[in-house]
């Protein structure tokens, strides 16, 4: 994702409808679900013109712990993040040191921004994620990762989380000597899912030769049917839907997570509650609005399974839903975060956003205020592909902790949760 978003922007009135060649234009570069970018090929056959999208409410992050009133449908939150009873610092550690680890900041897989990668982990940030595209192979892709750690080791003591976006097909970042070529997740279907699950297994060993502990996939969202496919330009259009029903999406998915579980990289299921219905892509447009998803939807069934298959990290997505919480974006909706992933699915693990700095969908937020409004929804670590902008939320997040113990408490709890799940391994 390109850094398009800037702080304290206003946001337009109804966009204009983009033809199919400049939407394939503007997604080669990006798309929705942290920085996966698509591979250069020619736009599917009958993509339509996107319609306008209507004018939207403020969304300034809702604070929780203000007087704003919490939905009926949700018990008052406890900023959503389980854990123990928060106390000081321990081990060492300082607040911005625990801060840190609530924070993945891109790189480019290819080592060309790792002056400024490196300098935002030196700052603070802990853990970090590859993206771009390189097809160097796995002895370069590990050389950039050794640098990398070399600079979050500057800064903290503690272990980064190394990732990657290796769904396969359009959204395959890393290439070349020692990783197979992956098949888009609409082929990966069409395999049986023991098969499957080995061949994930082998794409995550090629991970962690490379040095990854973590893999921002599967896609569990569930495109209706091939025909809405080439109108849902952040998972249909590119094929990284692994069919079009919620079981078919559960079974392959699922199997894909457990290929990278077993072999000892972390998946992480996105994009919580599903992008499988809207047809904009959140991270070249705002207002990107689910008018269809409930809290009881089916379509929220690859994620149930995902959970009670003890997959332990859950990517929400940035869009809006209508039928849930209208008012606020799903990262920064208690409603979605408290409400239905913690409470409703019963999960207990790590809540990641998708990209927080660069998405257009954000441009209504101000940077200080968007990790801030993450956190305290019930978020747990935040996805930042700008490195200079990663630095900025995380300064924002220790100066908003220094004064508000509420807010440290969360802080704090949320460190406590990433160390712990860390701690589990795959």
């Amino acid at each position: 994702m390109s850094g398009r978003s800037q702080a304290g922007r206003d946001r337009t009135g109804h966009r204009k409808a983009a033809t199919a060649g400049a939407v394939l234009l503007a997604l080669l570069s990006s798309l929705a679900g942290c920085s996966c970018q698509a591979q250069s090929a020619p736009a599917p056959s009958g993509t339509p013109t996107l319609s306008p999208t209507s004018a939207s409410p403020s969304v300034t992050p809702t604070r929780t712990h203000s007087a704003t009133p919490t939905p009926s449908n949700t018990p008052a939150p406890s900023h959503g993040v389980p854990g123990p009873t928060p106390t000081p610092p321990s081990g060492g550690l300082t607040l911005r040191q625990e801060a840190g680890q609530l924070f993945l900041v891109a790189a480019k897989a290819n080592g060309s921004d790792l002056g400024a990668a490196s300098a935002a982990l030196q700052a603070g940030v802990g853990n970090f994620y590859l993206n771009g595209r390189t097809t160097a192979g796995v002895a370069a892709t590990a050389d950039v990762v050794a640098q990398l750690r070399g600079a979050v080791s500057s800064a903290t003591p503690l272990a980064p989380l190394i990732a990657s976006d290796q769904e396969g097909g359009q959204v395959q970042v890393l290439r070349g000597p020692g990783f197979s070529v992956i098949p888009s997740a609409l082929q990966q279907g069409q395999l049986a899912p023991a098969t499957l699950r080995a061949d994930s297994q082998q794409w995550g060993s090629e991970l962690r030769a490379a040095g990854l502990t973590m893999d921002l996939a599967p896609v569990l969202d569930t495109v209706p049917s091939a025909a809405f496919a080439p109108q849902n330009i952040p998972i249909g259009y590119y094929q990284r839907n692994y069919g079009f029903t919620p079981a078919a999406v559960s079974q392959s998915g699922n199997a894909f997570a457990q290929g990278m579980r077993a072999a000892g990289v972390r998946p992480v299921v996105k994009h919580f509650p599903g992008l499988g219905r809207v047809t904009a892509n959140t991270d070249t447009s705002s207002d990107v609005r689910d008018t269809q998803t409930t809290r009881t939807d089916p379509y929220l069934q690859p994620f149930r399974d995902a959970v009670n298959s003890g997959v332990n990290w859950v990517m929400v997505s940035n869009a809006f839903y209508d039928r849930i919480d209208p008012a606020r974006m799903a990262p920064f909706s208690p409603v979605i975060i408290g409400g239905m992933l913690r409470q409703d699915l019963g999960f207990q693990g790590v809540v990641m956003s998708d990209d927080l700095c660069s998405a257009v969908q954000l441009s209504g937020v101000s940077v200080t205020d968007r990790a801030i409004g993450f956190l305290e929804a019930g978020g747990t670590m935040a996805i930042c592909a700008d490195s200079g902008m990663a630095v900025q939320m995380l300064d924002a997040v220790v100066a908003q902790a220094q004064q508000d113990p509420a807010f440290r408490a969360v802080v704090e709890n949320a460190f406590r949760l990433v160390q712990q799940t860390k701690a589990k391994g795959a």
